[in-house]
C-alpha cells in the first residue's frame, strides 16, 4: 500500500467508464492524454483543463472494463502514469459520462494531427509536409515530432475549414511515391483534428517552421540536423536537396538587406520567405523557393558569385 500522503488510485469509488486524472501539466493536450489511455480501449470522449489551474482532465472510455482495466493496470505497476515526466493520478469519476464535450479528434479546428506511418522520422521533411498539404490552403506552421504513435505533425491552417478539406482528402491516403526515397515504398497520413489552435514555434529548424514569421530566429542545432548529408547508393555522402536554401554572405563590405537578396534570388523564381540571421560571427540566409528545383537551380547559379564587384560572396 502506497505511504504518499496523496494516494494515486482511490479504492473506495465505485467504478466508472469515466476516470479523473489529476496533476497533469499545465494545458495538457488531448492528443496527450489519449495517448497515454489508448492501450486500455477506446476513448469516446474527453475533457481537458479542466480545474483552477487547469491541470486535471476527464476521459471516457466506450466500455467500463477498459477503464478498470486501466485503474487496475497502474496500481499495481511500479512505475506510475506519466505526461511530460509528471506523474498524473487516476481515479474513476463519480460521472458516467461525458456531456457536451467534443469527441477527441472529431470536431474540426484549424490544426491537423498527422500521423506518418510506415516512415522513420528522417525520411519525410518538413518540406514534403508543407508541399502535400500546400496544395489545400496556406500552411502557416508545421511541427513534426516523434511519439509512441510514430512519427507525427501538427500542421496549422488558416481555418478549420481549410483544414477539413486537406483532412477529407489525404486521411488515409499516400504521400505521393515520387517525394519519398527510393527505400520507402509507400506511407499513409492518419489524420485527426488537435485540440490546439495556434502553434508556438521558437526557432525556424527541420522540425518545425513558422511560414507567417520569416524573421523568426533559426536553431543552429537544427540547422546543422538540417544540412547532415545523405549517403546515396554508392555509399558516399549527397546533399539533401530542399526548396530552401541556407546562403553564407562572406566578405561583406556594405550592410545586406532583404530587398538585396530578393532581387538576387528572384531572377531564379518566386522568392516566398527570406530571413536573415547570425552564426558563428558571420550573415547567413534562409531563401525559400515553392519548389526544390527552383532552388537548385538558384544555388547552381550562385554558389561562389558576388552578389556586386568585390561586395559580398555567396557560398
Amino acid at each position: 500500500m502506497s505511504t504518499s500522503s496523496q494516494p494515486q488510485f482511490r479504492y473506495t469509488q465505485t467504478p466508472s467508464k469515466v476516470l479523473h486524472l489529476r496533476n497533469l501539466p499545465w494545458e495538457c493536450a488531448e492528443e496527450e492524454l489519449v495517448e497515454l489511455c489508448k492501450p486500455f480501449g477506446k476513448i469516446v470522449n474527453t475533457k481537458c483543463n479542466v480545474g483552477a489551474n487547469r491541470n486535471q482532465a476527464f476521459v471516457e472510455f466506450a466500455d467500463l472494463n477498459q477503464a478498470i482495466s486501466m485503474v487496475s493496470y497502474y496500481a499495481s505497476s511500479s512505475e506510475p502514469a506519466q505526461i511530460r515526466g509528471k506523474t498524473v493520478y487516476i481515479q474513476y469519476s463519480n460521472r458516467h459520462e461525458i456531456v457536451n464535450n467534443k469527441s477527441p479528434g472529431d470536431t474540426p479546428g484549424n490544426v491537423l494531427l498527422v500521423t506518418i506511418e510506415g516512415v522513420e522520422p528522417n525520411e519525410v521533411t518538413i518540406e514534403t509536409i508543407h508541399l502535400v498539404f500546400s496544395a489545400f490552403g496556406f500552411v502557416h506552421k508545421i511541427a513534426t515530432f516523434e511519439k509512441a504513435a510514430g512519427f507525427q505533425a501538427l500542421i496549422q491552417f488558416t481555418d478549420a475549414e481549410t483544414a477539413s478539406s486537406a483532412r477529407n482528402a489525404l486521411d488515409g491516403r499516400s504521400i505521393p511515391r515520387y517525394l519519398l526515397p527510393e527505400h520507402v515504398t509507400s506511407c499513409y497520413l492518419r489524420i485527426s483534428y488537435s485540440a490546439h489552435t495556434d502553434l508556438n514555434i521558437k526557432f525556424q529548424s527541420h522540425r518545425s517552421r513558422d511560414y507567417t514569421n520569416p524573421y523568426l530566429p533559426v536553431n543552429p542545432t537544427a540547422m546543422e540536423g538540417l544540412m547532415q548529408p545523405v549517403v546515396g547508393p554508392d555509399g558516399k555522402k549527397q546533399e539533401l536537396q530542399s526548396n530552401v536554401l541556407l546562403a553564407s554572405i562572406e566578405n561583406m563590405q556594405y550592410a545586406v538587406t532583404v530587398d538585396v537578396l530578393h532581387t538576387v534570388f528572384s531572377a531564379f523564381g518566386t522568392v516566398q520567405k527570406i530571413a536573415i540571421f547570425e552564426k558563428n560571427g558571420g550573415t547567413q540566409a534562409l531563401i525559400q523557393y515553392p519548389d526544390v528545383t527552383t532552388a537548385a537551380v538558384a544555388k547552381e547559379s550562385l554558389e561562389g558569385h558576388c552578389i556586386y564587384d568585390g561586395g559580398y560572396c555567396l557560398q
